[in-house]
């Protein structure tokens, strides 16, 4: 690894480089540091929603929507859909106060081949004078900060309708001056009911770069795989990772974990899931998890976790591997790194454990299900959050539970929404937390008494 700034992580060379601004931001779904954290200080421990206290604002949503919130400065981007219309909108609220900016009807939703899930899964992303809004539909759409919009593209005209079984998900990633974009789909163009596409098959799985300031595709990487039907689709998205002086672009699924060059995005190395047994059904929802010398990847159906060591080379061996995790392993949301922690849990047990991120080493595991302090019923399907010392989970039913960060195990604060499902994850940003409930967005804030 290079020294100087290069032999930095990749979450303080962007901290180093972007200044405080960046960090106080949480401009797209993981992240100011792609890991689910933030170096945000001052955050609120406990709040109540019935009473007020700490809550800032509450503002309502036209309709239910996974979704997470992207806030840079005085601004709040959301995506969500109209329950009346319909329609697939894009909001921006004001930061401080919650009020409604602008609202922007950019298409139609659509229910999902299987399950419910709307099109208005995937997060918005912005750099602080653009914001990006993009759609299970494949519809994107820039705006700038005052909603004018600056271009659009249906994806799904240039490249044919998404195959994904419970409806496309992944949210797109802007990075060094790149929009990223990643579709992996099942290969047969009529499954679940689809009988009326004819396409020729196998269809392609991909990852695209795009050109922010026009949408403009700069190239088209088709990302192969043995694996077969449902294993072939994921709902995650693509992720970051800098070692040896290289950047890349991190892509679970289909089997295997690749890495491919940020530049041209041709595929840099590849590490296949052990034990090599194949089942069509394994379909990967985790994203990965950028670390300091290593990548962070979970096999489908709570199988293991991966820590692969970075900066490998073409198909990587059982030495490409620095250790793995095979209990208490989530099979939907994406684990946290948090001061040299990493932060894993059982979505359906709930489970949780914190590791040691270099060895794998477990600090301590805590069953969030069964404590009598916290007793979460509801099952995890947003990824937790870190800052400030603090680990911020919250259940489908809209259960959060505080924790402290560190090597033992301390439940904070237990809080109750009121308002489920609950599937985005909490943003942190101006020291305040953005909580998105099936209803309303609300605005934490650790400032004292907030506002009606």
């Amino acid at each position: 690894m290079r020294t100087g700034l290069h032999a930095l992580p990749l979450a303080v060379c962007i901290a180093a480089v972007s200044g405080s601004a960046f960090a106080e931001n949480w401009p797209q779904w993981r992240g100011p540091l792609f890991n689910g954290s933030t170096t945000e200080t001052g955050l609120p421990t406990a709040w109540n929603v019935e009473t007020k206290q700490n809550v800032a604002w509450v503002a309502p949503m036209p309709g239910p929507a996974a979704a997470t919130p992207a806030i840079w400065g005085d601004r709040v981007f959301i995506s969500s859909v109209d329950k009346d219309t319909k329609d697939l909108v894009a909001l921006c609220l004001d930061a401080k106060t919650g009020k409604e900016l602008w609202r922007k009807a950019v298409g139609k939703d659509r229910k999902a081949p299987v399950g419910s899930n709307n099109m208005a899964c995937p997060s918005p992303v912005t750099d602080g004078k653009t914001v990006w809004f993009y759609y299970g539909t494949g519809q994107l759409v820039a705006f700038d900060f005052d909603g004018k919009q600056l271009w659009a593209r249906e994806l799904e005209k240039d490249y044919g309708e998404f195959v994904v079984k419970y409806g496309y998900s992944s949210s797109p990633l802007l990075y060094k001056g790149r929009l990223y974009v990643l579709v992996m789909q099942n290969a047969s163009a009529q499954k679940y009911g689809r009988t009326h596409d004819r396409r020729t098959e196998p269809l392609e799985s991909f990852l695209l770069a795009l050109d922010p300031a026009s949408g403009k595709t700069l190239w088209k990487h088709v990302r192969e795989t043995t694996a077969t039907d449902e294993s072939v689709e994921t709902y995650l998205s693509p992720i970051p990772y800098e070692s040896s002086g290289r950047a890349e672009i991190i892509i679970p699924g289909g089997e295997c974990v690749t890495g491919h060059d940020a530049e041209t995005g041709a595929e840099l190395w590849r590490w296949w899931y052990q034990p090599a047994d194949r089942q069509t059904w394994q379909r990967t929802v985790n994203s990965a998890t950028p670390g300091d010398g290593l990548v962070y990847a979970v096999r489908p159906k709570h199988r293991s976790l991966y820590a692969i060591k970075g900066g490998g080379k073409g198909e990587l061996g059982a030495d490409g591997l620095a250790w793995r995790l095979d209990q208490n392993v989530p099979d939907v949301i994406t684990p946290l790194l948090y001061q040299g922690r990493l932060y894993v849990a059982n979505d359906g047990s709930r489970v949780f454990v914190c590791l040691d991120a270099k060895t794998g080493k477990k600090l301590w595991e805590a069953n969030l299900a069964s404590l009598p302090n916290l007793e979460m019923k509801g099952v995890l399907r947003a990824s937790p959050t870190a800052a400030d010392g603090k680990v911020y989970v919250i259940s489908q039913n809209g259960e959060v539970a505080v924790l402290a960060a560190g090597d033992e195990f301390k439940v904070l604060s237990r809080t109750e929404m009121g308002e489920g499902p609950c599937t985005a994850s909490i943003a942190i940003a101006g020291g305040k937390l953005f909580i998105r409930t099936a209803k309303s967005l609300y605005c934490i804030s650790g400032a004292g008494k907030g506002r009606e």
